[in-house]
C-alpha cells in the first residue's frame, strides 16, 4: 500500500547559518547545562536534519513513498520581519531545490514570515504558485499572539484562496507559562523542559490555538479554510462534546465547535502510533480527516510502515489514511 507522510522535518545548512548570524546561536546560553546536554543527546543532529540520503533509506525501508517536508526547529518564521521576510524566501527556495532533486519522493510546506502577515500571504502565494508547495507550516505563536488574532488574517485568507492547508505545529511556550505550570523543585530542569514541550505543554498550547481559531469565528468568514494539526489532535478531540455543551451556546457561531472541527481540521499522528488513542480518534473523527505522519527525524518508529495494518480497519479506510486523504488535501 502506498504511504504518504506529511509532518517530516528538514533544515538547510545555508538557512541555519543565516539564522545564527541574526540570533548569535545562543541556545547553549538560554537553557541550563543539564537541558543543553539532553538536547545534544536526544534530538537529531544538524547533519541528520539536513541529510536526504539517510532519509530516503528510511523511507525505502518502511515503504514510505512521499514525505511532505517542512522546516524544523531552525526556522526563520519568528524573527523580526526585517530579517524573516528575506530569509523565509531564501529558505523556501532552498527547500524547493531539495524537492526538485527527488520530486517523486518529496513535497513541501512553506515557511512564512508571520510577523508581517501581508508579506507572509504573498510568500505563500509565491511558494504555491511558483515553487509548487502544498501549503505552509507555522510554529507556535508570534510575540505571544495566537494566530486567531485579526493581525494574521491575511495569511488564512490567502490559504483559502489558494485552497491549501496551514499546518499548526508546536513550538516552545512563553517562559512565564513554563514557570507557572511546569517548573518545580521536585524535579530536574530536564523534566521541566520535556514536560513543558514534547511531554505535554506544547500540545496543550497548539490545542488551545486550534480552539481559539474556531471560537474566533474565522471559519464562518473563511468556510473553506483547512488547518492540519498533529499529535492525534493536540488533545482537542477528547473535549469536542464538552466544548459543545459549555462554549458553543455562548460563542455566537453559526455551528457547534465540533462541527467546525470535523469540517475544517485535519489530524495527523506525528509518529504517535498508540493503538488505544487511534481507536478513540477513529471513533471521533471522519476517516477522511486523518492523515499519516511520522515527525521524522524526531520520531523514527520501527513499525512506521506496518502500523496501519495492525489496526482493525477496512482496506479502503487504511488507504485513505495512508495516502488518499493526503493526495486530495495537498493536490498531490
Amino acid at each position: 500500500m502506498k504511504i504518504i507522510t506529511i509532518e517530516e522535518h528538514f533544515e538547510s545548512e545555508v538557512i541555519t547559518n543565516e539564522i545564527n548570524k541574526v540570533t548569535g546561536n545562543l541556545i547553549s546560553g538560554q537553557v541550563s547545562e543539564e537541558m543543553f546536554e539532553y538536547m545534544q543527546k536526544e534530538l537529531p543532529s544538524q547533519a541528520e536534519m539536513q541529510d536526504t540520503k539517510e532519509r530516503l533509506k528510511f523511507m525505502d525501508k518502511h515503504g514510505i513513498d512521499v514525505q511532505a517536508l517542512s522546516y524544523g526547529n531552525t526556522s526563520p518564521q519568528n524573527l523580526d520581519p526585517k530579517d524573516s521576510v528575506p530569509l523565509v524566501k531564501q529558505a523556501n527556495n532552498e527547500l524547493a531545490k531539495v524537492i526538485s532533486e527527488n520530486p517523486d519522493r518529496f513535497a513541501g510546506f512553506a515557511v512564512l514570515p508571520v510577523g508581517s502577515p501581508v508579506e507572509a500571504a504573498n510568500e505563500l502565494k509565491r511558494a504555491v504558485e511558483e515553487l509548487g508547495f502544498k501549503g505552509a507550516l507555522v510554529k507556535g505563536t508570534y510575540n505571544n499572539k495566537y494566530l486567531d488574532d485579526a493581525f494574521f488574517f491575511p495569511i488564512f485568507e490567502m490559504a483559502e484562496k489558494l485552497d491549501v492547508p496551514i499546518y499548526f505545529h508546536p513550538s516552545f511556550i512563553p517562559a512565564n507559562v513554563t514557570e507557572q505550570y511546569f517548573t518545580s523543585d521536585a524535579w530536574s530542569d530536564v523534566v521541566t523542559g520535556i514536560f513543558s514541550s514534547a511531554g505535554f505543554g506544547w500540545h496543550m498550547d497548539v490545542g488551545i490555538q486550534v480552539v481559539r481559531m474556531i471560537v474566533s469565528g474565522i471559519f464562518d468568514k473563511l468556510p473553506n479554510l483547512k488547518i492540519i494539526t498533529g499529535h492525534l489532535g493536540e488533545m482537542v478531540p477528547m473535549f469536542l462534546e464538552r466544548m459543545d455543551d459549555t462554549i458553543s451556546h455562548w460563542a455566537k457561531l453559526d455551528r457547534k465547535i465540533s462541527d467546525y472541527y470535523r469540517t475544517n481540521i485535519y489530524v495527523t499522528p506525528s509518529g504517535l502510533l498508540y493503538k488505544n488513542e487511534w481507536k478513540f480518534l477513529l471513533n471521533e473523527l471522519d476517516e477522511e480527516h486523518i492523515i499519516y505522519a511520522l515527525d521524522y527525524p524526531f520520531v523514527k518508529p520501527e513499525n512506521a510502515g506496518t502500523f496501519l495494518d495492525s489496526l482493525d480497519l477496512s482496506d479502503e479506510t487504511k488507504a485513505k489514511i495512508a495516502y488518499k486523504n493526503a493526495e486530495k488535501l495537498l493536490h498531490l
